[in-house]
């Protein structure tokens, strides 16, 4: 063991150099190390306090941003909290605060020291997460807490979706639990969620969480109790059943919790904590983002072909992300249309009468996609004018696109991408459609900058103006000479203050 001590310590010495993703498996290699060792020193003995805070913030980062997660991830076992000597609640306020949740809950919310542990690790240890998760909860919350009272399932089994899936309804845990409520395969064709190679419905926020609902009132007239209800949503409720069998026939949760796997064990008071936190938020100075879309400032509209994501962005200039977002069921960013299926495209309602104006445009760019077929490259590409474009901060797929003038559609495939998920300093191949001039303007490839010189006078673009509006000022000037003279090739490039070249006929 004594070797192994300069290791750990080396490996935390380089934290501040190492990428985020390569720390958290140095951590977990550096752990597994200490673990298969003959003699195990406790952890606390090897790390700080601010060593273990910025492990546990790591491991809670990759879950939050990554999109394939595990339950263990968010999840704390009250028996390997260690270096928590600064609590952020006292026992006496603990107890005064559950209970009263307890009184406005079905769930049996009594303190107990291990419940402190986890809810005061989360406080220090996690607390800036929360405001992003609570920004998510304001779009989802309303829908779920419809479908719960819908079925009968207490409200507060809501904050169940955070401890699954941290809001994400396209996470994927390493074992194929999918979605905001993480249904294993078999588990949701059981309750109706249907996969194909379009399609995942464990990823439809709607479905899921009704299938969510049907599953945990199943589970509640098996044990009738929610504490074991949530239990056995977690491991089974087999495992359930062996454990209040192993306890002596005890249907509390805390009198069968050694008896349960070692995940279930931290798994209701990892939902107690999440619960008590988002309640008494506001006492912990905890305030979420806003968010940028409500789920009620939303709706649907059902599609009449075969679409994707790039065809509608590009008649509608909705971004493909937000379809992503919203729209996090269809796997390949393609809505398909098949009989007796209706299929539907979710956007912001300000946006639904944008798409229905476009319909038909998007459909005939969909028919001309489609007869293209195997078409030859494009001359751009047959020329091979291949960048290699650094992913940076703030990038995401449609605005790498818009900013080269592709699809979003054409870097997957260039890429090989099979999700719109990239990381800071990923590597892409891109053929442009578009170029930057001297100027640092955005230009397309396919149009000619103007070298046009000679006489000519000064226009300064005015608030309200057009280049149609300013080609009427001067006789004989079309909208087209202007944009050539001028570079400018977008609606948004012609901003009050610009000043224009206009050359005299």
């Amino acid at each position: 063991m004594k070797k192994i001590l300069p290791l750990l310590f080396f490996t935390l010495s380089f934290f501040a150099q190492e990428p985020k993703d390569s720390i958290v498996e140095s951590i977990i290699d550096t752990v597994f190390i200490a673990k298969d060792s003959i003699k195990v020193t406790p952890i606390e003995e090897l790390f700080s306090d601010k060593d273990l805070k910025l492990i546990d913030s790591l491991l809670v980062e990759e879950k939050f941003n990554s999109a394939l997660i595990d339950t263990l991830e968010y999840l704390i076992d009250d028996k390997d909290i260690v270096g928590n000597r600064t609590s952020i609640l006292t026992p006496e306020t603990l107890k005064i605060r559950l209970s009263d949740l307890n009184t406005r809950t079905p769930f049996n919310l009594s303190y107990n020291p291990a419940l402190e542990k986890v809810i005061n690790s989360y406080l220090l240890y996690r607390k800036r997460y929360y405001p992003a998760l609570m920004a998510k909860a304001k779009y989802y919350f309303p829908m779920f807490e419809q479908y719960l009272d819908q079925y009968d399932v207490p409200l507060e089994m809501k904050y169940l979706a955070i401890v699954e899936s941290a809001l994400k309804p396209r996470a994927r845990s390493r074992v194929g639990a999918t979605g905001l409520w993480q249904f294993m395969y078999g588990t949701g064709i059981q309750f109706d969620l249907k996969v194909s190679s379009y399609v995942d419905e464990r990823q439809d926020p709607v479905k899921a969480t009704i299938a969510a609902c049907k599953y945990l009132s199943q589970l509640y007239k098996i044990f009738g109790d929610w504490d074991l209800a949530l239990a056995a949503y977690n491991s089974g409720p087999g495992n359930v059943s062996k454990a209040i069998k192993r306890s002596g026939g005890f249907k509390n949760y805390w009198n069968i919790r050694s008896f349960l796997p070692k995940e279930t064990a931290g798994y209701v008071p990892a939902f107690y904590a999440t619960m008590y936190i988002f309640e008494y938020a506001d006492e912990h100075q905890i305030y979420p983002e806003i968010p940028e879309y409500f789920n009620f400032e939303t709706d649907t509209v059902r599609v009449k072909r075969t679409i994707n994501f790039d065809q509608i962005s590009e008649k509608t200039d909705i971004e493909i992300d937000l379809l992503s977002t919203l729209n996090p069921s269809y796997k390949l960013d393609i809505i398909p249309f098949v009989k007796d299926k209706n299929y539907a495209v979710r956007l912001p309602r300000k946006r639904i009468i944008d798409f229905l104006d476009k319909e038909k445009e998007i459909y005939a760019l969909a028919d001309q996609d489609e007869a293209k077929g195997e078409k030859p490259l494009p001359k751009y590409f047959e020329m091979d004018k291949r960048i290699r474009y650094r992913v940076r901060s703030g990038d995401y797929l449609g605005k790498i696109a818009n900013r080269f003038g592709v699809r979003v559609s054409d870097l997957k495939r260039w890429n090989g991408l099979r999700s719109n998920r990239l990381k800071i300093g990923q590597r892409l191949s891109v053929y442009p459609k578009k170029m930057r001039n001297n100027n640092n303007r955005t230009v397309s490839s396919s149009k000619k900058i103007s070298t046009k010189k000679g006489e000519h006078v000064l226009y300064t673009v005015k608030k309200g103006d057009s280049l149609w509006s300013i080609s009427k000022k001067f006789p004989k000037i079309t909208v087209d000479q202007i944009k050539k003279w001028n570079n400018i090739w977008r609606v948004k490039d012609l901003k009050p203050g610009t000043i224009l070249k206009i050359f005299k006929s």
